[in-house]
């Protein structure tokens, strides 16, 4: 766990624990309550499960949670007036697709197309000073994503929304804190964006490390700086966010020379800061990670790995965050706006599990779960699924097939042959057994498609 925040601070860390395998938030809830007492859950992720247990990472805060993320409300039926969905690619779980820079951003595109809206949040999108999200896409943090599938809130969308952008660069030189004033004043400019500045001085202190088979990190936030915030006279939607994130040098060089095959460092820790951020002020948020040096800023990366190079060609890296957070859906009450009863899919990596597949699991709502090579090991067909409501696919391509089936009423084995027969069953006799049976049907599996 570390050492114990500073006085006057906030500190976020992730540890590895064993929990109880239960498809009861409560159940989870309360255990990790007594495992970490005094201390607030943020986040709930499984790297593997069985019969038993999960073997889960769990985002802590050093005190209690600005809001309950097992929080569930159970959606009554599915609104079937609109087909929206919601994409997840987790970070820092060196997803093959998706886990370096905004490098899923062409799947979301091909998925949104086959949408009214998709949800998604910054890590498919934010791509450094690039940020090529669909206009049909919400852009939304990964805690608000949560919420809104467990039914614990709903999502308005925006025009234009009032930034707090908070630069916090100090510690690796004047210069580097002056550019992302430049990068707030380059979107005020080319995106009409409405930004107020609020500069601090080593406020906000994120390392990056690793924990088992994920990025992480140690964040710890000044408890003045969110007394400035919550001060703040001015009325803000979004709080975007630039500060250093350490990682040591001869990292930065490994991981753009790696071809993509190492674990992006930065996003891991990143997503613990919003995911703190946005449950404390209840407002979207999202982070870019300042240039830490000097030297950082001259190391010569020649040419690297196209899923790598919106991070080479850029400099503050902040552009994507502001065109993401302008127009970012407000959190607001469930059943109003965009809540739960509106999803009609998940997409998710295979293998991953947190409380976004759990709540859709429990909400009846299908996951399709997409070939995307990561470190989790979780085998979501193992999980007690309704019928029709679980979709194995072997790439995006396929994962679309799915969802245009599900947006028309089709089901996808309808599509497939053999066609099977309906399942017929025999009514009980009185005293007899009832017996079951499939005229004709087809023995085959179809392995695809569950």
């Amino acid at each position: 766990m570390g050492a114990p925040p500073g006085p006057g601070k906030v500190l976020c860390t992730e540890a590895s624990v064993r929990v109880p395998f239960s498809l009861d938030f409560r159940d989870v809830s309360g255990f990790l309550a007594s495992r970490f007492p005094g201390k607030g859950v943020l986040r709930f992720v499984s790297a593997s499960f069985d019969e038993a247990s999960f073997d889960a990472h769990v985002l802590l805060s050093s005190g209690p949670a600005p809001e309950d993320v097992f929080g569930f409300r159970r959606r009554e039926a599915e609104n079937g007036e609109r087909f929206n969905a919601c994409f997840v690619v987790p970070t820092g779980i060196g997803c093959e697709l998706g886990g370096h820079a905004g490098d899923a951003n062409p799947a979301l595109r091909l998925v949104a197309g086959q949408c009214d809206l998709v949800v998604t949040h910054p890590n498919v999108v934010n791509a450094c000073d690039i940020n090529e999200m669909p206009p049909n896409a919400l852009y939304v943090e990964g805690h608000h994503l949560t919420s809104l599938l467990m039914g614990t809130a709903g999502l308005a969308p925006a025009r234009n929304n009032r930034l707090l952008a908070l630069i916090d660069g100090y510690p690796g030189g004047k210069k580097f804190a002056e550019q992302a004033v430049n990068s707030v004043n380059a979107a005020k400019a080319t995106l009409g964006l409405t930004a107020k500045i609020l500069v601090s001085d080593s406020l906000i202190s994120m390392g990056a490390s690793s924990l088992k088979d994920k990025a992480t990190g140690r964040v710890e936030i000044s408890a003045p700086l969110l007394d400035a915030i919550d001060r703040e006279p001015r009325p803000f939607d979004a709080v975007a966010i630039s500060s250093t994130t350490h990682v040591p040098e001869d990292v930065h060089e490994a991981y753009s020379r790696s071809n993509g095959g190492m674990i992006n460092p930065w996003g891991g820790v990143e997503s613990m800061l919003t995911h703190f951020i946005s449950a404390r002020f209840g407002r979207p948020s999202a982070h870019a990670p300042m240039l830490e040096s000097e030297r950082v800023a001259s190391l010569h990366m020649g040419v690297v790995d196209p899923r790598i190079a919106p991070e080479v060609v850029s400099s503050t890296f902040l552009h994507c965050v502001l065109k993401g957070l302008q127009r970012a859906p407000k959190v607001v009450a469930p059943g109003l706006g965009i809540s739960a009863e509106d999803i009609s899919a998940l997409v998710v990596p295979d293998g991953v599990l947190g409380l976004p597949v759990l709540a859709a699991l429990r909400q009846g709502i299908p996951v399709v779960a997409v070939e995307n090579r990561n470190t989790m090991r979780n085998d979501l067909s193992k999980l007690p699924w309704q019928e029709g409501r679980f979709f194995r696919c072997g790439n995006y391509l396929e994962a679309c097939g799915v969802l245009a089936c599900l947006r028309e009423g089709v089901s996808p084995r309808a599509v497939k042959r053999p066609l099977e027969h309906a399942r017929v069953e025999r009514l009980p006799v009185a005293g007899r057994i009832a017996t079951g049976a499939t005229a004709g049907a087809t023995t085959k599996e179809q392995p695809a498609v569950h």
